[in-house]
């Protein structure tokens, strides 16, 4: 028996990485997922958080006036166009900063969408819970709400291979001014500016109450891959393009809020991939995944692949971006093999997230080795047994599962 760092080496080793390579690997293929925050037994799917009953108010609205109406109304970054510089004006910060009154601000002249009208607020049951998605069919115009919600307004480049990104964290202005109705109301005889400043500080640290988390998703060809390219019909292509986005969004939703992480990292993209491209066709295709990367016709990488948004900061070095290609090659491949003869043995509804967790739990060289698959199936076997069912309690109150890793 060794323990998991030598294995890895081991492994980075048998990939031909030199002892350089091997350390730049080792750090950016860390595993980072948090387990030590689980609650027994894990029941499928989970209960919405907070926020989700704000976005049910802005859903039910939507179907009146249309979701790009409602949205203007609550989400401040709406009021706000897509203007370079704009993120540094007084008015801009003070509005998303500082929750000012957009209403008389010069610069507060509205984003503009080619469509709006073909927007759609849509509230998603994911393996995670409930969570809102902005459904948008203009390419132009995803690239625009991408640049509102998540880059202050500012024109920055997104990428072509990106169809779709998880919104985390974001400072709701409209929930802090429903909190303060409902406070003012049930404090008439005490609301004043400075006791409004009072419970504004206490408000802060309970980021559940004013914090967002939602999915901007467009329905153009998954990872910038055609039908012709896949070997499927457009429009089912379409169909499938729209699952797998969303699905594979869905999984860093259910990483982050069972794990508490979410990293811009190729494992990360392996697991979520892999639950897109089951919930879309019904099993794993390795070839596809590899394709979305760039991989397709390795060892040769298609520059404009979606591998070269996950190098890592700093990023990987050439020779270690190559062994990088060899491993996500290897572990698509070792992955497929395992759904394939694993899967079909278990009918369980509850398999897909269990295996979803269970790949959480393993590293990029261990998905990519020759033990890849007792390494999945040993650790989705534990978590089967200690997740669904109360384990017993450790020391001051956490459980703590650590499905073995028997390396041999």
């Amino acid at each position: 028996m060794i323990d998991q760092q030598s294995f890895r080496t081991d492994i980075l080793t048998s990939f031909q990485a030199t002892a350089a390579q091997v350390e730049e690997l080792l750090v950016y293929n860390q595993n980072v997922f948090n387990h030590n925050t689980l609650t027994y037994p894990i029941q499928f799917p989970f209960p919405p958080e907070s926020h989700v009953t704000a976005w049910e108010e802005y859903t039910n609205a939507a179907r009146v006036v249309g979701a790009f109406e409602v949205l203007k109304q609550r989400l401040v970054q709406f009021r706000f166009p897509i203007l370079e510089g704009i993120s540094q004006t007084e008015a801009y910060r003070s509005a998303t900063r500082r929750g000012a009154m957009v209403d008389g601000m010069v610069e507060a002249i509205g984003l503009v969408l080619q469509q709006p009208q073909k927007l759609q607020l849509i509230l998603h049951q994911s393996l995670a819970g409930i969570i809102p998605v902005l459904l948008i069919r203009n390419r132009k115009d995803f690239v625009s709400l991408v640049q509102a919600l998540t880059m202050r307004n500012e024109p920055q480049p997104v990428p072509t291979s990106m169809g779709a990104c998880i919104v985390s964290g974001f400072n709701n202005w409209d929930r802090i001014r429903q909190y303060r109705q409902q406070w003012e109301a049930e404090n008439l005889a005490n609301c004043s500016q400075t006791s409004w400043a009072e419970e504004f500080q206490r408000l802060i640290p309970q980021k559940q109450l004013y914090q967002d988390k939602f999915i901007i998703l467009s329905d153009g060809p998954y990872s910038n891959v055609s039908a012709s390219d896949i070997g499927v019909e457009e429009s089912q292509w379409q169909r499938f393009s729209l699952t797998i986005r969303l699905e594979h969004e869905c999984t860093h939703y259910f990483t982050r809020r069972l794990f508490n992480s979410m990293r811009n990292n190729i494992l990360d993209e392996l697991i979520a991939d892999y639950r897109g491209i089951v919930a879309a066709t019904g099993y794993y295709r390795a070839d596809w995944f590899l394709r979305f990367l760039g991989l397709e016709s390795f060892p040769n990488y298609r520059e404009g692949g979606r591998l070269q948004n996950y190098r890592g900061q700093p990023p990987l070095s050439d020779g270690a971006f190559k062994i990088l290609q060899k491993m996500v090659k290897a572990a698509a491949e070792n992955l497929q093999r395992f759904h394939t003869e694993y899967t079909r043995k278990l009918p369980d509804t509850n398999i897909q997230p269990m295996i979803v967790m269970a790949l959480t739990y393993l590293t990029l060289e261990e998905l990519a080795s020759k033990e890849a698959n007792s390494l999945i199936q040993q650790t989705l076997e534990v978590l089967q047994t200690t997740l669904l069912i109360p384990p017993t309690p450790l020391k001051k109150g956490g459980y703590v599962p650590q499905p073995p890793i028997l390396l041999g």
